[in-house]
């Protein structure tokens, strides 16, 4: 059914429609703002990924479970006893 109505008919008629709204000469404009749009959201979605991963590498970080210190074994006193 979608397909009976989005057909390659449909498609020739917006076109038609959008070059008589707009003009020939606003058609390129308009592809280049959605081109450029879209390289934006690319972008921001890029730095929010890097961002995230930072957020979780730091988080992991902090998760980690820290070893106790090690203390040094004492020696044994080794100096004669006065007594």
């Amino acid at each position: 059914m979608l397909a009976e109505i989005f057909g390659p008919d449909l498609l020739i008629v917006l076109i038609v429609v959008v070059v008589v709204l707009f003009g020939g000469a606003a058609i390129p404009k308009l592809a280049r703002n959605l081109g450029s749009a879209q390289s934006e959201f690319k972008k921001g979605l890029s730095e929010a990924k890097a961002e995230e991963a930072k957020k979780n590498a730091n988080q992991a970080v902090d998760e980690q479970p820290t070893t106790p210190a090690t203390t040094q074994p004492t020696q044994p006193n080794t100096q004669p006893n006065p007594n």
